[in-house]
């Protein structure tokens, strides 16, 4: 009884999703297996689209044209490798990108 009542449970350290102890079936265990693979993979993609919007965002802001049209080829580029995977829309209107 005595060690039931020195073990102590940190409440903020709770996980939320244990992916190891959900499937049962080994096709599952692989589909989880990739989905944090493809997970990682969006993460990394997510975040040359934030950069290069930032980027673009601080040129036009600071009123350097010249800077700010010889990126934007890259920018474009970006973008397009960015939304032919899905993250993002092909068609976006430009106004969302000066938020």
């Amino acid at each position: 009884m005595s060690k039931i009542n020195n073990y102590l449970v940190d409440q903020y350290y709770i996980e939320s999703y244990t992916n190891a102890r959900m499937a049962n079936l080994k096709s599952a265990i692989k589909r989880i297996r990739k989905i944090q693979r493809q997970n990682a993979v969006n993460r990394l993609r997510k975040g040359r689209f934030k950069r290069a919007l930032k980027k673009m965002n601080s040129l036009v802001e600071s009123k350097r044209k010249k800077e700010a049209l010889e990126f934007l080829p890259k920018f474009n580029s970006e973008l397009m490798k960015i939304a032919k995977t899905g993250l993002i829309k092909k068609k976006m209107h430009p106004g969302m990108f000066l938020e």
